[in-house]
């Protein structure tokens, strides 16, 4: 008996679900609703001023978001950004792979692995 091997997340290409915005600083704020059942949102929602959870993302954190474009894997991204900030980033695949995941865990983003379709 063998055991299943993880996969690699650096093959797989991210994809945003949630709503966001970009800050005139380039940083990016997740928009997380408050509510997912359909009778909080309806009773709920209109009395709230702020119908969101705002999720801020740091200056790497950002710069990913904005490159994860349903097309580009992890791997690719994570080169991007090596170029971008150098050793500034190190380890660049640990961390990212550990960001990544909490996006994913979270349901900020799905994982597609490419030729999966």
């Amino acid at each position: 008996m063998t055991k299943e091997q993880p996969e690699n997340i650096l093959l797989f290409v991210p994809d945003h679900q949630v709503k966001w915005q970009q800050t005139e600083q380039d940083r990016v704020v997740l928009l997380r609703p408050k509510f997912k059942l359909a009778w909080l949102k309806k009773v709920i929602l209109p009395r709230m001023k702020h119908p969101y959870f705002r999720i801020h993302l740091d200056e790497f954190g950002s710069w990913v978001w904005l490159q994860i474009d349903g097309k580009k894997t992890v791997y690719e991204i994570g080169g991007a950004l090596k170029k971008k900030f150098g050793s500034e980033i190190e380890p660049v695949y640990q961390r990212l792979g550990l960001f990544i995941n909490q996006l994913a865990r979270n349901r900020f983003i799905t994982l597609e692995k490419p030729g999966d379709e």
